[in-house]
């Protein structure tokens, strides 16, 4: 075995990039960064009804977004299944596998009997373990089986789920070619990774069960084993296996609702992985830590909370040109991502990198950031919110049309400048600082909430504040 980590993601391309899965080729793609070896894509094709182009589309396009690409071309198990089919005849030949003619009724009737006499289902399997051959019907294909050993066991040696045992008169002589000639999945599995130098198999412990017979065809083909880690799958908040209603969607929904690819990958990494107490973790972090000895054995809930939680550090951590070129990169993902399309880009990108000091700092996705830069690109007249509409009504136009000439009469259009003249009225008129913000805010934003009302006077401009501020005042 080669002394270079080699993981693999191997999906089936039915649909979109689960989360799940994504967590399965982050595992993959972390601990091939922490050892400095690589992570490879294979797509497990076989099935042509369900496969579909899209679907391999999707899945790719989903790992480049996540910014967990292979580091090498995809491969499709459908197109090796030659080489599948050679194998198979190769443990023919070496007396590690046998043709098997028995029917499917046959087979049926075997393991009913195996039953009644209280033996291991695996006994149906093995009528024609020690047959001649010659004494195969004729006009039946036959399909070829492995020669499992029928005494001892055999030991997945898993680094999460520790030494697994499977007793071998249990593990059944299963075909490893059909009668048309097409491999099984648990053959073509095994030599494909064995062809891709796959060094580490990380995975969902759904396949645990499958190891076992894996290993025993690694072993009848005097390949290395690779070491093996199955990780719990992840549950729902209630604990019940994930499903849609819990958040099992593809990427492409989450990169929609406005997740961060940081974001995603520090949350689904402490979906069944823990670095003591630490909660944010960079990428750079989670490959100086990343091994097998920090991932849990019992299953992972997935909660949106603390998903949006992280999300919404990373985006006050993310520098201000990096969210202003994101959110001009997804609007064509978000759901409201038509509100950065109303005007020029170069102005769409002046504007929101003037605002967003102020916008990162309350938006917990990027949808959120997106709906709080409304105001930025909104046609007067301005819409209102019922509340900003009220505190206009209830006084708040007075206190607008009272500070329309202050402003007009300013020689520097700037945040700190504004804010004084602000202060000034509300002292000399005796008010709180807050009950003259507030319908500065309403008549500025349409809403009650925005970044500081002071910078938002900046960002809009001498000219645009004050048509507002006109528009509103009594």
């Amino acid at each position: 075995m080669t002394d270079t980590v080699v993981t693999r993601f191997a999906p089936s391309p039915t649909g979109f990039l689960h989360i799940g899965g994504a967590r399965t080729a982050l595992f993959n793609w972390l601990y091939a960064r922490a050892k400095g070896g690589k992570m490879l894509l294979r797509i497990e094709d076989t099935d042509r009804q369900r496969s579909t182009e899209p679907a391999v589309k999707a899945i790719i396009d989903g790992l480049d977004w996540m910014g967990l690409a292979a580091d090498e071309p995809p491969v499709s198990q459908f197109e090796r299944a030659a080489r599948h089919r050679e194998v198979a005849e190769e443990l023919l030949a070496r007396g590690m596998a046998y043709r098997c003619y028995t029917s499917q009724a046959e087979l049926e009737a075997l393991r009913e009997r195996a039953r009644e006499e209280r033996q291991p289902p695996s006994v149906a399997t093995r009528l024609w373990r020690d047959r001649d051959p010659s004494e195969a019907p004729e006009g039946v294909e036959p399909v070829i089986r492995l020669r499992a050993p029928l005494e001892g066991e055999t030991i997945v040696r898993d680094q999460v789920q520790g030494d697994v045992r499977f007793a071998n008169k249990d593990l059944d002589d299963f075909v490893l070619l059909r009668s048309d000639g097409n491999p099984t999945y648990m053959l073509a599995v095994v030599v494909d990774d064995h062809d891709m130098g796959v060094t580490h198999i990380i995975r969902g412990d759904d396949h645990l069960t499958n190891a076992g017979r894996q290993t025993l065809i690694y072993q009848a083909m005097g390949w290395d084993v690779p070491v093996m880690a199955h990780i719990s799958l992840i549950h729902g908040p209630d604990g019940a296996k994930l499903s849609k209603r819990h958040g099992a969607l593809g990427i492409e929904a989450y990169r929609g609702m406005g997740y961060l690819p940081v974001a995603l990958r520090n949350y689904l990494v402490k979906l069944g992985w823990s670095h003591g107490d630490d909660e944010i973790m960079s990428t750079e972090d989670l490959i100086r830590w990343f091994d097998f000895d920090g991932i849990n054995k019992g299953a992972a809930r997935f909660d949106f909370a603390k998903l949006e939680a992280l999300n919404g550090h990373w985006i006050r951590a993310s520098k201000d040109a990096d969210l202003v070129e994101m959110l001009m990169s997804e609007r064509d993902v978000l759901p409201n991502g038509d509100i950065l399309k109303t005007r020029p880009d170069d102005l769409l990108r002046e504007k929101l990198t003037a605002a967003m000091p102020g916008l990162k700092e309350r938006a917990k996705t990027l949808v959120e950031l997106t709906d709080s830069c409304r105001y930025l690109f909104a046609d007067r007249p301005l819409p209102l919110e019922e509340k900003a509409e009220q505190i206009l009504a209830d006084g708040g136009r007075a206190i607008v049309g009272a500070l329309v000439p202050q402003f007009e009469a300013v020689s520097s259009w700037s945040a700190a400048e504004l804010e004084g003249i602000v202060r000034a009225h509300a002292e000399q008129a005796g008010l709180k600082l807050g009950k003259v913000a507030q319908p500065l805010r309403a008549a500025l934003t349409g809403r009650t909430t925005s970044p500081g009302v002071f910078d938002v006077l900046e960002v809009l401009g001498r000219d645009e504040a004050l048509a507002r501020l006109r528009e509103q005042a009594a």
